[in-house]
């Protein structure tokens, strides 16, 4: 085991288990030598080195990636919607679509559900974080939103991290019903947002490109949801009507290849996050859940 493993709780398995990074010999190259952080600042995080990538995996010739992927990482076939042959490119079986019922939506409209599958973390006051993937590493609402008056609105709320690898289940959905406005996109670089990247820079999430939706819910008040880009990741694509009432749990739209993030914030007082999400984000240790998991319940 490499001495800086990544650990995580499994809530299903009820396991702490160690993560089967993508890439990883190359994102320790880049993130941990001075060539390789050379190299990140003057192509990796750069836009059309995704675009690039990206092209490459929309490539009929990037079909032969899909059935060592599937081999390699374990990924359960039989959540498919769709045949693993029938997938034309790469992207293509990145961006899958899962059998009606592969993941239950928790609860009733007092639940929060977690937005995509993925590896979370839960604090339940912003303005008490003590550190993220560490101890002191944290950033700054008004970094990330962009907008003083929401950074004042949730100063004191609740933050949910949810970070997807490249294994997982790449589209994201509603945490909770409610309705949704239009994303607005922040501009910015394109970092990785690997366990290696971020221990080591945690306001990646404040430099990355990201956009940024409102959802107004009779049960959680207002509710944001940003969904953020990453180095591979140059777009994220939107699936569903802006400025129109969303079920809790539909589909809001897919990550093409690469890791991604999606960071859920509540207003202050209005959710109650689940014990377990936040005893092991206590030990900076991140709970893997699905899409549909309960994250917490109304205050």
């Amino acid at each position: 085991m490499h001495p800086d493993a990544i650990n995580y709780f499994n809530r299903h398995t009820q396991r702490v288990e160690t993560e089967q990074i993508y890439g990883e010999g190359f994102l320790r190259w880049i993130y941990g030598s001075l060539s390789g952080r050379l190299a990140l600042h003057a192509v990796a995080k750069r836009a059309f080195f995704s675009r690039w990538y990206g092209w490459r995996m929309d490539r009929p010739a990037s079909r032969a990636k899909v059935a060592p992927f599937i081999q390699n990482f374990r990924v359960d076939t039989g959540e498919f919607a769709d045949a693993p042959e029938s997938f034309r490119t790469f992207n293509e079986f990145f961006y899958r679509k899962l059998k009606p019922g592969a993941r239950p939506i928790a609860g009733d409209v007092r639940t929060a559900v977690f937005p995509a599958d993925g590896r979370h973390l839960g604090f339940p006051d912003v303005s008490q974080m003590a550190g993220i993937f560490v101890k002191g590493a944290v950033f700054g609402l008004g970094e990330l939103l962009r907008d003083r008056e929401l950074a004042e609105q949730f100063h004191r709320g609740a933050m949910v991290l949810s970070r997807l690898c490249p294994v997982d289940y790449h589209r994201f959905h509603f945490p909770v019903a409610g309705l949704a406005t239009e994303p607005r996109l922040i501009n910015g670089w394109l970092y990785s947002v690997s366990p290696i990247a971020l221990r080591r820079n945690i306001q990646i999430f404040t430099e990355n490109k990201r956009a940024l939706t409102r959802i107004e819910s009779p049960e959680f008040g207002t509710v944001l949801m940003l969904e953020v880009g990453a180095t591979n990741v140059g777009s994220f694509e939107y699936t569903f009507p802006p400025n129109t009432r969303v079920a809790k749990g539909a589909e809001k739209g897919y990550f093409k290849f690469g890791g991604s993030s999606t960071i859920t914030l509540f207003e202050p007082g209005r959710v109650k996050l689940d014990d377990d999400l936040l005893a092991h984000t206590a030990e900076h240790r991140e709970l893997y859940a699905r899409m549909g998991d309960r994250l917490g319940v109304a205050a």
